[in-house]
This record gives C-alpha cells, structure tokens and sequence, in this order.
C-alpha cells in the first residue's frame, strides 16, 4: 500500500538548515532563527575548509545562541582515503564525488530515518537553481527565501544588520567549499596562493602524472598548480582578471567587489549547491 504524499507524517517532525559557511545559507539561518526556535543547525566539515569558514561558523554559532553541529565524513572515508580508492583521481566538474560522500552522505546519515523538513537558502532571483533535494522520502525541502521573496540585496541587508557582514574570503573568492575546489577561478587560486600558501601547496601536492601513461591529474583543466604559482603566470591572470573586472565595472559601475566575483562566476558553472549556498 502506497502512502498518500498528503498525508500527515506519523510522530515528531526536526527542522534542519544545513549551513556551507556561504551568505546564503548563513542568511537563512538568521532569518529562521526566531520563526523555527526548535531549528537544527548542521555544517557537513569535510575539514578541508578554509580557516574563514571555521571562524565565521563560530561567530553564526554565537549568533544564533544554538549550537552548530558538526556532521563528518564516516570514519576513514574521509578526502584522503576516497582519493587513494580513487586511485588519484581527483574530484571534477564531471566527476563530483566529493560533494556525494563529504556533504551529501554525511548530511543524510544525520538525518536517519527522522521525518525532516530541510530548509534551502535558494533565492526568489535564482529560478534556474536547484539545491540539495534528498530522494529519501522521509525528507521535505522547504525554500524560504523564495515563498517570501527574498533577492540577493535582502540577503546582504540580513547579513547587514545582523553585525555578521559577508565572510571574509569573498574579498578574493566567489564562493564557500574546500580550499582546493575545483569550481574555482584562476583568479581565485592566486588568492589562495596570496592568502593562505600552505593550503595552495597542499592542494598542488595532490597533483600527479601517471608513469605508466603520462596522463596528469590536476585541479585546473591543462594547468598545474605549479605552473598557475609562477610569478609570470600570476601577473597574467591578474591583468586579465583586471580586463574582466573593467568590462563589468562598465556593466555595473557600483558594483561591490563580492558581486563582481559574483558575475564572473556566473559566466560558467555555478558549483555544487550543497556546498556553496
């Protein structure tokens, strides 16, 4: 016998946001905080994030005067050992597996078999976006952002007035996720170089050739880390990234630099919903 999808759930129902550390979901969860009191707050760490993600988490932490509950990888399947089952091949646009067993897995495991209305910081001007939607039936997603219209100026007034402002790596970075995200621009691993260069030369470490058939795993498409780090090669993505930001400035004279990462990025893939909203 089949259940009838209006029909009312059987026992206690748990209201879950899941955070990315991103300004979306952050705004969501400081939006919710006063209209679902019984919220659940849960950040899935792959503890591959940058060190302004962990600090920002910590200040919504206090914020909300809720904790934020970690949710990990299960124990020895974590970014490292999925890489060497993996035989080296590195997460892609096309292969994205990290998302599936860093974030996605983990975020289910949490749930359990609870009925849980998972809440979405997707906004009412991104139509053509899709978060995280589980195919278990025992969660609904629900989008506040969009049944109450809020647009990306509502979002940073949220932030705004909250005293949280924007994270801090969006003064050179266009979304949340893993220092090493492949969904990043050029422009984006120099501020890594520039920012953090231990965490640059750790994700250059997991760059490799293969012996046998001379084919390279990289994070870029046909430029290694160590290329991208040479002082030539980072004069020449900042001058373009300069081009870039002249074409968009005349685009939008008053844009703030957040917003200018924020057109770059949707001149190509967006990334991973689930870990960067």
């Amino acid at each position: 016998m089949t259940k009838d999808r209006n029909e009312a759930p059987v026992g206690p129902v748990r209201h879950i946001l899941s955070l990315s550390g991103g300004k979306d979901s952050t705004a969501l969860a400081i939006y919710m905080k006063n209209r679902v009191p019984e919220m659940e707050y849960v950040f899935c760490d792959t503890e591959k994030e940058l060190p302004e993600t962990y600090e920002f988490l910590a200040r919504l932490e206090a914020f909300l005067g809720r904790p934020i509950r970690r949710s990990v990888h299960e124990e020895g399947l974590g970014f490292d050992a999925l890489l060497r089952i993996r035989r080296g091949f590195l997460p892609s646009p096309q292969m994205r597996w990290c998302t599936e067993y860093l974030k996605i897995k983990p975020f289910e495991r949490y749930v359990g078999n609870d009925h849980v209305v998972s809440y979405i910081g997707i906004r009412a001007d991104e139509p053509h976006r899709r978060g995280y939607i589980s195919t278990k039936t025992n969660i609904e997603a629900r989008f506040p952002f969009v049944e109450d219209n809020i647009r990306k100026e509502d979002v940073l007034r949220i932030l705004e007035e909250s005293g949280l402002g924007m994270p801090a790596y969006y003064a050179w970075r266009s979304r949340s996720g893993c220092f090493f995200c492949f969904f990043q621009q050029r422009r984006e691993w120099v501020g890594l170089l520039e920012q953090h260069p231990d965490l640059y030369w750790q994700a250059a470490k997991y760059e490799k050739t293969d012996s046998r058939t001379g084919e390279k795993y990289t994070w870029i498409q046909n430029e290694t880390l160590h290329d991208l780090a040479q002082p030539t090669r980072v004069k020449q993505i900042k001058d373009d990234y300069e081009r870039k930001l002249e074409r968009q400035r005349k685009l939008e004279a008053s844009a703030p630099l957040h917003r200018v990462f924020d057109l770059c990025a949707e001149a190509g893939d967006r990334g991973c919903l689930v870990c960067h909203l």
